[in-house]
């Protein structure tokens, strides 16, 4: 076994430029596993391939240990010593095992092993060629279905896989057809094909265009957009560098030459080819041909919504078959589409005054009710204020008394005799002793008739009470 396993790995790595160390390295890991199913146990193997016979050891390794807790995997220091010289605690032992055992499990594995790698080695390969080759135009020969996808190789023998979605409708596949394919995609892990084509894609009706198109080539004229519902109708928008040069022109070329070779490749696909602007209502206008734009509405920049409004015999046309005209030109200029047509605008516009006009309306009626509210508030609490203020003027009468004013007949001299020596109430003059108000000697000759005055006063309640 050992020279065949060298002469195989010696070939694989001409033929698949895979470093002979990278398999051995392969293979001794494997041999590893192996062993532990070989030898029933959990022990702790290595490996080891003979770059020159190509003969295979294999051992067991035990750690030097005070104390053996798993002796599986660890070997006594006084164990050790009878085997080796010098060792101490924390060494690696190897105990050779007997390879015959593995016999035909080693041949067996090493030759898994080595395709295993050869795989790996094809698809790092395919990875590193194709990657590069994303959005590039290939011709492929299909070879078979499976489960709906097609499997097509390229002509370095690369299979790829053309998957349901990236199928064109009025495509028929049989064996042996040469047809162009766009890659779109190379997986480096993928079980299927790595390399994935379409034929539904965008980006190949815009190859085509710059393989039939010499003034895409030279970049006069440049591609801004694709957009495809392949098989059915497609739309692609282009522009000029050169303002002597019709970009729509070019690309139909003389008796549209250019456009039918591009037709033909797609069965019979119809085209709409658009002129791009800066101006997002121009292109949109543009897009939406063959109807005719009366105007586009920006409704938000930053969501990207637009209203397109056309006249009631444009709608349909607009609007498309299934919807299909306004979806396209949708997907090419990047913004959602809404179409209306002028009636309906003009009946939205309607609406949106008359409802302008209730909510003012309603707004207008709430300020006036709210004013009103703030105004009888207002005289609320005046009133309240009012009342407040006449019941701490009649509660202070009833805490202090009557004052002085309220006597008809008192004069305003006597009066502010009687304030002077503190005499502010009617209450004063009545219940204060007549001897002690008659030390007042300003009033001397007259405290007796302002006596009398209060004793009036205080009479007309009592005849109010009696009666």
């Amino acid at each position: 076994m050992g020279t065949e396993l060298l002469n195989a790995i010696e070939q694989v790595h001409r033929e698949k430029n895979i470093e002979p160390e990278v398999l051995i390295t392969a293979i001794e890991d494997a041999l590893i596993a192996a062993s532990k199913k070989i030898f029933k146990s959990d022990e702790d193997f290595g490996a080891k391939f003979n770059r020159t016979t190509g003969d295979i050891e294999v051992w067991a390794i035990k750690v030097v240990v005070d104390e053996v807790e798993n002796p599986r995997k660890e070997i006594s220091l006084e164990e050790a010593s009878l085997y080796y010289e010098g060792v101490e605690v924390g060494y690696e032992i190897e105990f050779q095992r007997d390879t015959t055992k593995l016999g035909r499990i080693a041949a067996h594995t090493a030759k898994q092993v080595i395709l295993q790698k050869v795989r790996d080695a094809e698809k790092r390969n395919v990875f590193l060629e194709y990657s590069d080759r994303i959005g590039k135009v290939v011709m492929a020969t299909v070879r078979r279905r499976e489960r709906g996808d097609v499997i097509l190789e390229l002509d370095d023998g690369t299979e790829c896989v053309m998957k349901k979605d990236e199928q064109s409708r009025s495509d028929y596949y049989k064996a042996n057809d040469r047809i162009r394919v766009v890659i779109v995609k190379v997986d480096e892990n993928s079980k299927d094909p790595q390399v994935k084509v379409s034929r539904s894609s965008g980006i190949l009706l815009m190859r085509l265009f710059e393989m039939e198109v010499p003034e895409i080539y030279d970049q006069t004229v440049m591609l801004k957009n694709a957009a495809r519902e392949a098989g059915d109708r497609s739309k692609i928008a282009v522009f000029s560098n050169d303002p002597d040069v019709d970009p729509i022109g070019a690309c139909v070329g003389i008796g549209g030459q250019r456009v039918k070779s591009i037709i033909r490749e797609l069965k019979g696909e119809k085209l709409d080819i658009v002129r791009y602007s800066d101006d997002i209502a121009t292109y949109t206008a543009n897009a939406l041909s063959p109807a005719k734009i009366n105007r586009v509405i920006v409704v938000d920049p930053f969501t990207k919504e637009l209203e397109v409004i056309v006249d009631q015999d444009q709608y349909s046309i607009a609007i498309g078959k299934r919807g299909q005209n306004v979806r396209l030109a949708s997907k090419l200029t990047g913004w959602s589409l809404v179409v209306k047509t002028e009636e309906q605008k003009l009946e939205e516009v309607t609406e949106q005054m008359s409802r302008m006009a209730e909510d003012s309306s309603r707004e207008r009626a709430a300020i006036e009710s709210e004013l009103e509210e703030t105004v009888e508030e207002k005289l609320l609490v005046e009133e309240d204020l009012l009342e407040e203020d006449v019941e701490e003027s009649t509660e202070t009468m009833e805490e202090d008394g009557v004052p002085i004013d309220f006597l008809e007949g008192l004069s305003e001299e006597h009066k502010q005799i009687l304030e002077a020596y503190d005499i502010r109430f009617i209450e004063d003059l009545l219940y204060t002793d007549r001897d002690v108000l008659m030390q007042i000697p300003e009033l001397v000759n007259d405290i007796n008739g302002i006596i009398e005055l209060a004793e009036a006063y205080a009479a007309q309640f009592s005849d109010e009470e009696e009666a």
